[in-house]
């Protein structure tokens, strides 16, 4: 059986909001970055077939080293799906010399947002992660995201 990654949280804001902060430039830069890291969007297309280049910073890389530098993350994500207010689907290759971390794999994130009371339960899951990637780690970072995009939103982002 083939490995999936998952994360989920309940997020105090209606699910068009949690989707419009997902195809947003400047809410992805804001919340989407793990903890320990930032990032910067250096191309934008925000419709299906399009995508954007996110470069992630990490804050202190010492014993963290980056996949695409010492200190960076480079990930081309596309949109392969866009379902305002229920989904998106993005596929993401990670820019690395590394085999383990990037070669022909791409992994393909779904974020599935459906409504649940007055807010949001957004269930990421992620396949074909690079076997570079661990699976506990890759979970503490999709977890950090969506604690990142339910203080966002929950503050008004």
């Amino acid at each position: 059986m083939s490995r999936i990654d998952r994360g989920s949280r309940t997020i105090a804001a209606p699910p068009a909001a949690v989707y419009d902060a997902l195809v947003d430039r400047g809410a992805l830069e804001a919340w989407l970055p793990p903890d320990g890291m930032r990032g910067r969007i250096e191309r934008w297309d925000p419709r299906p077939g399009g995508g954007f280049r996110m470069v992630l910073t990490y804050l202190d890389p010492t014993g963290n080293p980056g996949k695409t530098s010492d200190a960076t993350d480079v990930v081309d994500v596309g949109f392969a799906e866009l379902v305002p207010a229920h989904r998106v689907v993005q596929t993401a290759v990670f820019q690395a010399d590394d085999p383990a971390y990037a070669g022909t794999m791409t992994m393909t994130m779904t974020w599935h947002l459906a409504a649940a009371g007055d807010g949001t339960e957004v269930t990421v899951t992620a396949t074909g992660v690079p076997p570079g990637i661990d699976q506990a780690v890759h979970e503490e970072g999709i977890a950090s995201s969506l604690a990142h995009l339910a203080a966002y939103l929950e503050s008004g982002g």
